[in-house]
């Protein structure tokens, strides 16, 4: 399963860990993925979708279907 939010798109994020002598070593930040179940009003069903902790701030103030609309995508897309 990769590690991609299903929603936003966050993903990996690759840069330089740099000490204080300034070694440079690579290192990858993951998102905070979150498998949650959601409840859909429009189409009145849980939906279970994997997403950022930043995402799902976004479901709780606005719903899930204004976060999809707002994003370009439909309840197909993200289940």
């Amino acid at each position: 399963m990769s590690r991609v939010c299903s929603v936003s798109g966050k993903g990996l994020f690759k840069g330089n860990k740099v000490s204080h002598s300034n070694n440079k070593r690579r290192k990858t930040w993951e998102p905070n993925l979150q498998t949650k179940r959601i409840f859909d009003t429009e189409s009145g069903k849980y939906v279970r979708i994997r997403v950022s902790r930043r995402v799902l701030k976004t479901i709780d103030k606005k719903g899930l279907s204004q976060t999809l609309r707002d994003n370009g995508l439909k309840l197909s897309d993200v289940v």
